[in-house]
């Protein structure tokens, strides 16, 4: 699966297919897309390789430790890379991806005006669980 930020300065690829998406309501999210939430995922990084433009991705962290990823062209947000063995893929930038949401992150933070799918999993707050979280992500389910 390849993935392309706007411009396409930035392309990676995820070597197998990816089993299921989340969205993330939390503010932070709401404020790096502009939207009521992000769609993303989280892969194991020997999924993951970049094609180009790794050098154009720029990052900003907060002092929570929260960061993000963009691209230094048209602003996308890339994948970012954590903890040292995930990667977070925004999955808007993925071509040619189906697959089906299966998780909502952050519900108390989401927006009055969003109307969020009750999905297989509905967290009030992120999972306790990161290792535990990925796992399901990725089993398909």
């Amino acid at each position: 699966m390849i993935g392309k930020c706007n411009c396409g300065s930035v392309a990676f690829e995820i070597t197998e297919s990816i089993p299921s998406v989340y969205h993330c309501y939390c503010t932070l999210c709401q404020k790096q897309g502009g939207t009521a939430s992000n769609a993303g995922t989280i892969i194991p990084l020997d999924k993951f390789k970049w094609i180009t433009g790794e050098s154009s991705v720029q990052k900003w962290k907060k002092e929570t430790g929260f960061s993000s990823n963009f691209c230094d062209v048209c602003g996308s947000p890339v994948p970012n890379i954590f903890r040292s063995k995930y990667v977070w893929i925004p999955v808007g930038l993925i071509e040619n991806i189906n697959t089906q949401a299966v998780a909502n992150l952050w519900l108390s933070s989401k927006p009055g005006w969003a109307d969020p799918a009750k999905l297989e999993r509905n967290y009030d707050f992120a999972p306790e669980d990161l290792e535990e979280f990925v796992q399901f992500l990725n089993s398909g389910k």
